[in-house]
C-alpha cells in the first residue's frame, strides 16, 4: 500500500501539471482518475489515524 507522504507527492506533481499545461485532455483525465485514488488513499489514512488517536485519547481517559 503506498504510504501517505508519497500520496501526497504524486497528487502535488499531478497538480503541477495542470498548473502548466504540461497535460494534453488524454492524459488529464487519466491524471484526473489517478488524483482521485490518491485522494482517496489520503482520506482513508487520515481518518484511520484520526480514529486511532480518539480510540488512544479514551482509553488514557477512561484508565484515570
Amino acid at each position: 500500500m503506498i504510504k501517505y507522504e508519497e500520496a501526497m507527492r504524486q497528487l502535488q506533481e499531478i497538480v503541477r501539471k495542470m498548473e502548466n499545461d504540461e497535460l494534453d485532455i488524454d492524459q488529464m483525465s487519466d491524471q484526473l482518475k489517478k488524483a482521485q485514488e490518491l485522494i482517496k488513499i489520503c482520506r482513508d489514512k487520515l481518518t484511520k489515524t484520526d480514529e486511532e488517536i480518539q480510540n488512544l485519547l479514551n482509553a488514557d481517559t477512561q484508565g484515570e
